[in-house]
């Protein structure tokens, strides 16, 4: 479809528009938003097409749209700025703050542990009650009492919405705080950004709705995609369906705290709070936190869920590139060798690379397939990286 795209664009980046511009034309975008900054200033914040093409409501400035799990990375950045301040430790048990948490083999389960989705709660075996993902006390309780799906630190496997309330729930307990309110006013409320784990009725004239993605038929189902098909039993279907009823473009799925990925906000939205972690501003977390959270501190070759190789750095994805291992389209999210971000479902991502002091995000409302980024997005991040001099991403990761 052609679209009107506006906003601004520094002519260095002149080729991260052109393929923006070329998502509308040729690769299915409907609504769209792409914005980064580099050492603390805004390059580009290009947005455009339809928030609801069933009202012809345009994509405007301050649009937004659920961006799933790129959520994770929000709750992460709340952990952090707790460890930094000696609140939280990484290496203690979780029980040492969430007492009820020491069950089920659980017990010897450690912070960092939750924060590499290697506290062994990809998902829930029974049904969650209906409404149950708006109810943070009753998720809270299902995580203690649950039975770990493996021994917790022998594997990690992507805890797709757990997280939220694995992390999320030790956010709340050291700080007092929901996690919504903490992620506000520690965050948010310093940094400017448009990003909210709990909507505020106020905004919720800005929604995109989200529009899923529909498979075709010459596409190449992932592995996991087969097994949440056919195996009911399995933690693929159970971590997808096993929802109680959330629908994430209803008024009370975006009012609750969803950290595993109920978050909405837009591009500029997201580069406001990463930009502070690109420069390393200090307004968030100080430097030797910042080094710690752009580290790998998990890598596996078969992850537990997504049935894919993954490598993530404490609550953060890292690049991840499996374009030669068969997978199956959009199985691979490739950014610089020190970025540390997350995708979401569909396609979106934020991230910051202080190798760079680029912070970077690309969100929309027109899911695309495949489990980690699709070309829309890719193009857009390779688009950039080449505009800074990046010679290749050919090893896994762009480099110089």
């Amino acid at each position: 479809m052609s679209a009107t795209v506006q906003g601004k664009c520094d002519p260095k980046f002149a080729k991260v528009r052109e393929e923006f511009e070329r998502n509308f034309a040729a690769r299915g975008e409907v609504g769209a938003s792409v914005c980064l900054s580099v050492n603390g200033e805004t390059a580009v914040d290009l947005w455009g097409g339809m928030a609801n093409p069933e009202t012809n409501d345009p994509w405007r400035e301050e649009t937004i749209s659920i961006v799933f799990s790129c959520t994770k990375a929000a709750v992460a950045t709340c952990a952090h700025i707790l460890i930094d301040r000696g609140e939280l430790n990484p290496a203690a048990r979780v029980s040492d703050y969430w007492p009820e948490f020491a069950k089920a083999g659980k017990e010897k389960t450690t912070v960092q542990m939750m924060l590499n989705h290697e506290s062994a709660l990809p998902t829930l075996r029974d049904p969650v009650k209906p409404g149950g993902f708006a109810d943070w006390d009753y998720m809270a309780a299902r995580m203690a009492d649950e039975e770990a799906f493996w021994e917790p630190g022998t594997r990690n496997g992507y805890h797709m919405i757990n997280f939220g309330w694995t992390v999320g729930e030790l956010v709340r307990r050291v700080s007092g705080k929901t996690l919504g309110t903490f992620f506000r006013e520690e965050v948010a409320e310093k940094t400017g950004a448009k990003f909210w784990i709990g909507l505020p009725e106020s905004e919720q004239v800005h929604i995109a709705p989200i529009r899923p993605y529909i498979p075709k038929p010459d596409d190449q189902p992932t592995e996991f995609t087969v097994a949440l098909m056919t195996d009911p039993a399995s933690i693929q279907h159970k971590s997808f369906m096993n929802t109680g009823g959330w629908d994430f473009n209803d008024r009370k799925g975006q009012a609750a705290e969803i950290g595993g990925g109920g978050g909405l906000s837009n591009a500029r939205g997201q580069v406001a709070w990463y930009t502070e972690l690109a420069t390393n501003s200090g307004r968030l977390v100080s430097a030797d936190r910042l080094a710690a959270m752009s580290m790998v501190s998990v890598a596996t070759q078969r992850d537990a869920t997504l049935l894919i190789p993954t490598r993530f750095a404490s609550g953060y994805m890292k690049s991840m590139d499996n374009r030669r291992l068969g997978l199956g389209p959009g199985t691979s999210a490739i950014i610089g060798e020190r970025a540390f971000g997350h995708v979401g479902a569909g396609g979106s991502i934020g991230f910051a690379d202080p190798d760079c002091g680029l912070a970077f995000s690309y969100t929309m409302n027109q899911m695309g397939g495949g489990l980690l980024l699709n070309d829309r997005g890719q193009s857009l991040i390779d688009a950039a990286y080449a505009a800074l001099g990046y010679r290749t991403n050919a090893p896994g990761a762009w480099v110089r």
